[in-house]
């Protein structure tokens, strides 16, 4: 169900890099203009992570994410009439609306954390994050060349219609399929020992009263925000996450309109082309976690088994660079491909917070790891934008993205050490 979810989630954030080059057209954009319409998103979703993270220490992952799911698509679906109002008013009610689906998002990922957090012991925490992170890159395989054709066949509004449609009804099979490990109608004790023993947060969530934070008092103290962020180990974590999330939000928002303007393509053909790396990234997102999990199996620390991946995935990602010294489409699409493989190895940011996170308070330590992360989706497409603005090709975008790649490697080498449960202090 996480997988899922992530998956409609992802596909929700990329609608508008597939209908943005007919909205760009219809509507009268330039990229600039482009850039602050991608990044509303990210924007509310920045503001909102912290409150969305409270929200789910409060009152618990599953009512919290069944709203969440149930808003985001209402918002999508309604972002497809924007055009029966004049273009001025258009542009500033799309942002409005997108600015609301990133609020709506907001608690979706730190869920995704408390929920690894309580139902997988630690050894299996890495594969189980990649699964759902892989997620972002399945959305691409799955929706981006349905919404390419949708967009062909019936124009740019209706992408927002299916989207909004489909995900408002997997709410409420949300509300009907997930539990919390010890409200499961299909648990057995020897499960729920694996799992406890395993490190894994049972208790995260219980039946029939909101989710304490550690206090006694069933919320979270914002205090504990500061000694987070004092935390070296954190904040390394944190610029990766940020760094990482640049490639991300470069494929979810301007590497399609890339695809036509830069290489030529068509909307229909860049939809389906852009799902090849995403299917690379995919198998990425799988194989880093798989990787991460084996080697602490072996008796590898946690520390050492997180980094691996990180580093040599993130090492991998700089390669998109050389798409700038060559021509041909197809080696366009195989070297974007193995970059996206190596991001997707590398996004094991997830599992570090799973972690990591101090069990009184995971869903706000996950709300500011995603907070730091998302930085990135409003710096992204408006840096891109400008940089489109000024130069007019997308050569300085690709070095702009890859360098982040490498801060990533740098950080996790140099400021991140450890890889250990943070103890919070009382306050």
């Amino acid at each position: 169900m996480l997988f899922l979810v992530t998956t409609v989630n992802y596909a929700d954030r990329a609608t508008l890099s597939i209908a943005g080059t007919s909205m760009k057209a219809e509507l009268g954009l330039d990229p600039v203009m482009m850039g602050y319409i991608f990044s509303a998103f990210s924007w509310a979703y920045v503001l909102a992570q912290l409150p969305g993270g409270w929200l789910l220490d409060r009152f618990g992952s599953k009512k919290i994410y069944a709203l969440s799911i149930f808003l985001w698509s209402f918002f999508t679906l309604l972002q497809g009439g924007v055009t029966w109002f004049g273009t001025a008013a258009a542009v500033v009610l799309l942002f409005l609306l997108r600015f609301i689906v990133g609020m709506a998002e907001a608690p979706s990922f730190p869920a995704n954390g408390r929920i690894v957090a309580s139902w997988f012991p630690t050894a299996e925490r890495g594969t189980a994050s990649a699964i759902f992170n892989s997620a972002q890159y399945f959305a691409a395989v799955l929706f981006t060349p349905l919404m390419g054709w949708i967009t062909h066949a019936y124009g740019w509004h209706h992408v927002f219609t299916v989207m909004g449609v489909f995900g408002m009804g997997l709410a409420f099979v949300w509300i009907k399929i997930i539990h919390s490990p010890k409200d499961h109608p299909m648990i057995n004790k020897a499960e729920l020992q694996h799992i406890e023993q395993g490190g894994g947060l049972v208790d995260m969530d219980q039946a029939g009263q909101p989710a304490k934070a550690g206090t006694g008092e069933g919320k979270a103290k914002w205090g504990y925000i500061k000694q987070l962020l004092s935390n070296r180990m954190l904040l390394g974590v944190y610029i990766g996450q940020y760094c990482i999330n640049t490639i991300t939000y470069f494929f979810l928002t301007w590497f399609p309109v890339y695809l036509v303007q830069e290489r030529g393509m068509s909307i229909l053909k860049a939809g389906f082309v852009a799902s090849i790396p995403a299917v690379c990234g995919f198998i990425g997102g799988v194989v880093g976690g798989l990787i991460s999990d084996r080697l602490i199996k072996r008796g590898h620390s946690v520390t050492l088994s997180r980094k691996i991946p990180i580093v040599g995935g993130m090492l991998l990602s700089t390669t998109m660079i050389l798409c700038n010294y060559v021509d041909a489409q197809w080696l366009v699409v195989g070297i974007m491909a193995v970059a996206f493989f190596g991001k997707g190895i590398g996004a094991l940011g997830w599992a570090v917070v799973a972690d990591t996170a101090p069990k009184e308070i995971v869903g706000l330590s996950g709300g500011l790891f995603n907070t730091f992360g998302n930085i990135a989706g409003i710096t992204t497409p408006i840096v891109i934008g400008y940089i489109l603005k000024e130069t007019g090709s997308f050569a300085g975008a690709l070095v702009f993205v890859g360098a982040n790649a490498l801060v990533t490697v740098i950080s996790y080498l140099v400021i991140v050490k450890e890889i250990k449960r943070v103890e919070l202090k009382p306050i």
